[in-house]
């Protein structure tokens, strides 16, 4: 039996592409039995993402066209055909294990990834399309993925402006944003997201200003917080614990004088102004004021740069752990009778222009 990997990815293909071979979750199991059975696989797990459709099985084909499994899933093979990669024996292992620990991720040392894995490999394995190979194979590559984890610093520091942000907000009030109010002044893309992973770590409540009122509304229900009109945002910043201010005004619309006048009212709370908006929303003196704190997007795309070099720093780390653990796991599968490893004289399978994928 043979071992592979084939698919395409962001690295590969453009979303176009991608989302015509895409799986929803839910039909993972009866899409895997379709894959099974209309090419023949002994085995399979189909992972789907919105970076990636990848197939990982087992097959006794010899010469095999891998175009005839993306047909399976309904596609057409002259759409992806020059997309496609495959990877075969140990080269699919350390494929697997690299993608598992984030290491081949868009921001590298991301940890949803390695959920999305799990999932692909439970719904295969509980609808009885996994054996010995692929169980002991994605067993072996979440277990990698928690070990980079752990053992490497591969995932830490945030890498998106909003990430960072929230990091920075955390630091300030000591890891507890539960009982925080969030404010947005203006309702632009960037601070759109700031502001949503700030939710995600459980701010209370979010007050949202913006010129339009009605555009202030919508965005305040999708956060079940409360808009607040735009000439009273300077006012109710008395509630706030963190502000991000995004407008697209060309002048600054958040002086001094204005944090200074509503200081006496917070009785000492911390403020943390988050300024994204080109040109700046917020004048730079604002952090000479006691217990305010100010971040521009200068600031934040900094933080980000060092955050990724360091993780960058990190990947032969990875790739140690990752080329250590894929040859234990074939050391345990070669033995197996009619196992070829990849570097068979004879290629398991042919392609048509086929992609080279870069890790």
């Amino acid at each position: 039996m043979k071992l592979f990997v084939a698919g395409l990815s962001y690295k590969t293909a453009p979303v176009a592409v991608r989302e015509k071979l895409s799986v929803h979750p839910s039909l993972l199991p009866c899409q895997g039995c379709r894959l099974k059975l209309g090419a023949s696989l002994a085995e399979v797990v189909l992972l789907s993402t919105c970076n990636r459709v990848e197939v990982y099985a087992t097959t006794s084909w010899v010469n095999g066209n891998v175009h005839q499994i993306f047909k399976s899933l309904g596609a057409d093979a002259s759409g992806f055909a020059p997309y496609l990669y495959v990877k075969e024996g140990d080269a699919a292992v350390r494929h697997l294990l690299s993608v598992t620990g984030g290491l081949d991720s868009m921001v590298i040392g991301e940890t949803e990834i390695t959920g999305q894995v799990k999932i692909a490999y439970e719904t295969a394995r509980d609808a009885g399309l996994t054996g010995r190979v692929m169980n002991r194979l994605f067993q072996t590559a979440l277990h990698v993925g928690k070990e980079i984890r752990t053992y490497t610093n591969i995932g830490r520091g945030a890498v998106s402006v909003g990430s960072v942000a929230v990091e920075l907000a955390e630091k300030i009030f000591d890891q507890n944003l539960a009982e925080k109010t969030v404010m947005i002044i203006g309702a632009g893309r960037m601070g759109e997201a700031c502001v949503r992973h700030l939710a995600r770590k459980g701010a209370r409540s979010v007050l949202v200003s913006n010129r339009s009122f009605e555009r202030a509304e919508r965005l305040a229900t999708e956060f079940g917080g409360r808009a607040i009109r735009f000439d009273e945002c300077l006012a109710s910043m008395v509630e706030a614990d963190i502000v991000v201010s995004s407008t697209g005004s060309p002048q600054t619309i958040v002086h001094r004088a204005d944090v200074a006048a509503i200081l006496p009212a917070r009785r000492g709370r911390p403020l943390v102004m988050i300024d994204i908006a080109v040109p700046r929303d917020i004048d730079v003196d604002v952090e000479q004021l006691e217990n305010v704190y100010l971040y521009n997007i200068d600031h934040l795309e900094a933080i980000v740069r060092e955050n990724v070099a360091m993780r960058e720093q990190e990947l032969a780390r990875c790739h140690a752990i990752i080329a250590e653990r894929a040859a234990a796991l074939m050391a345990k599968l070669n033995p197996q009778p009619g196992w070829q490893p990849a570097a068979s004289a004879r290629p398991a399978f042919t392609m048509l222009q086929p992609a080279v994928c870069p890790s």
